[in-house]
């Protein structure tokens, strides 16, 4: 095999072949470089406890109980009257509201009440107020059911929906908005839940523009506006988006002072004569965990452990392809599940529906494919090659097409696209 000529920081070079890069054994498998990173996470960022607004998007790290019955007492569940005992009844006293403390009320006894207000002692039923008649001077019930008020009618009790100390969600739950809503009504004002892992982004390359078309031999960053959104999709908390030139010795100190536990960049992980993150992986102690993975677009992507920062806190670093749909492909195959575990999520699998179309396959290696769903399966589209986009850009999702393709009603995998 020939060699690819790449430079030290040294700026001598070398030849350094493919082979020489895996002599540990061929590349790992979409499932086993996925399983790699979720491993490699180790257990999930500590706990904190962050004021409601504050937790959403994170990850509970502990079950979340009712600290009170819900609802905590007897409420009306419709406007109307709360009754006691059968009809008629006589009408007594002012409208119940929601937040009033009734008074209690004796059998034969009536008293308007609003939705949700708490139901008066001694109450025994609500009569709505579309059902009920006041014109004779006592109320009576004019539904169309004959007999008398069933006792409980139209009464949310107490602890309906649960009672103090009763498991609510378990940990690794995120946090929804309708989970902050049950959190409050609950009666939580904080939630304990994992931190963010903290990410970096680091666009490699002298060719990349950040305004106006491309223009004199140089592309636009394509990255640096799509990659941030999907990383915080996954948990993260993006510290910072940053450009680093073709340059061994700007790269190897981007990657030695970041802060963040995940440094993630974008280029210079193939072989070519300015690729320098594995030259500057090395020379800085880091351990590679996946080099190349057996996926299309996207296989010279990697992963790596970094030296622990000054605080011994570990870091890893995730190197992504340079070309736009396979930074993307790499993303979802290193970056979430990694992230994903540090942040206390669960794993996100992928969900199972029917191919429309035949799904084309790699040859040897699993591909990673944009698809459009529909009511009942999933269909390809255009533009799907590693430097495009435009394919993308409609895709509310990623197939996971083993070796060879799916035919046309075959079951497939398919990743949920974030913000789609």
């Amino acid at each position: 095999m020939t060699g690819a000529r790449t430079s030290t920081l040294d700026g001598t070079h070398r030849h350094r072949s493919r082979a020489d890069r895996h002599a540990t054994g061929p590349a790992p498998t979409w499932e086993q470089a996925r399983s790699i990173a979720r491993d490699c996470a180790g257990q999930p960022l500590p706990a904190v406890a962050r004021p409601l607004p504050d937790a959403l998007g994170r990850a509970l790290a502990a079950p979340l109980a009712a600290l009170t019955d819900l609802p905590p007492f007897d409420t009306s569940a419709m406007d109307g009257w709360a009754v006691a005992g059968p009809g008629p009844w006589r009408v007594r006293g002012a409208a119940v509201l929601a937040g009033d403390r009734p008074e209690p009320i004796g059998d034969g006894s009536a008293v308007p009440i609003a939705t949700g207000a708490r139901l008066p002692s001694g109450a025994t039923a609500v009569l709505r107020r579309e059902h009920g008649d006041t014109g004779t001077g006592e109320l009576h019930d004019r539904s169309a059911e004959p007999g008398p008020l069933p006792p409980g009618r139209d009464i949310r009790p107490r602890g309906q929906e649960c009672h103090a100390g009763e498991p609510l969600l378990p940990s690794g739950t995120t946090v929804t908005p309708a989970v902050l809503g049950l959190a409050a009504a609950a009666g939580y004002d904080r939630l304990v839940v994992h931190r963010r892992p903290t990410v970096e982004l680091l666009v490699l390359g002298d060719e990349l523009l950040h305004s106006g078309p491309p223009r004199d031999g140089r592309v636009r960053d394509a990255l640096g506006p799509l990659l941030p959104p999907w990383l915080r999709g996954f948990g993260a908390d993006v510290t910072g988006c940053r450009p680093v030139a073709d340059d061994a010795e700007l790269l190897r100190d981007a990657v030695r002072h970041s802060a963040a536990d995940v440094v993630v960049t974008t280029g210079s992980t193939a072989a070519g004569p300015v690729d320098f993150l594995h030259d500057v992986l090395g020379k800085a102690g880091a351990r590679l965990l996946v080099d190349s993975v057996a996926v299309r677009p996207g296989h010279p992507m990697l992963l790596a452990e970094l030296p622990p920062a000054d605080s011994g806190r570990p870091r890893l670093l995730v190197g992504l392809p340079g070309n736009p749909l396979a930074a993307v492909a790499g993303t979802v195959t290193l970056a979430a599940p990694l992230l994903r575990r540090l942040g206390g999520h669960p794993d996100a699998e992928p969900r199972r529906t029917t191919a429309g179309a035949a799904l084309p396959g790699h040859p040897r290696d699993t591909r990673l494919l944009p698809v459009l769903r529909g009511e009942h399966d999933v269909a390809p589209l255009p533009f799907d090659g590693p430097a495009m986009l435009r394919g993308l850009a409609f895709a509310d999702g990623l197939a996971v097409v083993p070796p060879g393709g799916v035919a046309p009603g075959d079951a497939v995998q398919v990743l949920d696209i974030p913000g789609r």
